[in-house]
């Protein structure tokens, strides 16, 4: 194998590890914004007063 073709199989495989550590990084963000809303739904279900009366009329 020639230089020229090893400087551009790294090269292939410099941008392959690029985009997937920006695919990860993505990833992660979008599961950390999940993880941020199931904290504060969480939260606001602690309300002990939420759900203890209900109306009904017949």
């Amino acid at each position: 194998m020639d230089i020229s073709m090893a400087s551009m199989l790294q090269s292939q495989s410099q941008i392959i590890t690029q985009v997937s550590t920006a695919v990860l990084n993505m990833n992660l963000d979008t599961v950390e914004g999940m993880g941020d809303s199931l904290v504060k739904m969480m939260e606001q279900s602690v309300n002990p007063n939420v759900g203890q009366n209900i109306d009904i009329k017949i």
